[in-house]
């Protein structure tokens, strides 16, 4: 058989695979006939296991305060992330959106019926106090109606 013959030979699955050794690598190729089955090693870990493996700490978001619980100044009310709640009558708001109390007092939550925007106000225990602005005009407006 010539070597024309040989390589135009028509070979079958069964003849390619069947009673091959396995190789490790293209180059170890010394034997006869094709071999579709080449053992391969893996050279680094699964992507799974390296990219997992750390978990973020809690934030301890929400509210710390309740509907008329007392608070004193400094109190964190709430907690969160962007505006949920907006500060209403004697609360600050932290540079995280962290709502505390301005006065010792209770809080109160309110809703908007139209807007569904939530206010968190915080009622004195002295009673509201009226801004000197204010005070100064119903002072000279007083003085007014009793002169007159």
């Amino acid at each position: 058989m010539n070597s024309s013959a040989s390589i135009c030979r028509r070979l079958s699955i069964r003849e390619l695979v069947a009673n091959k050794p396995i190789y490790n690598s293209a180059t170890d190729v010394s034997g006869e006939g094709l071999s579709l089955l080449f053992r391969r090693w893996a050279t680094k870990k699964t992507a799974g296991s390296t990219k997992n493996g750390r978990d973020s700490l809690p934030k301890n978001l929400g509210v710390k305060k309740f509907g008329g619980e007392r608070v004193i100044p400094g109190n964190i009310i709430v907690r969160q992330r962007g505006t949920r709640f907006h500060p209403g009558n004697y609360v600050g708001m932290g540079k995280d959106h962290t709502l505390y109390a301005l006065k010792e007092g209770h809080v109160k939550f309110e809703r908007n019926k139209l807007t569904g925007r939530k206010w968190i106000h915080v009622e004195p225990k002295e009673g509201y106090e009226i801004h000197p602005v204010y005070a100064r005009v119903n002072s000279a407006s007083e003085t007014k109606t009793a002169a007159a």
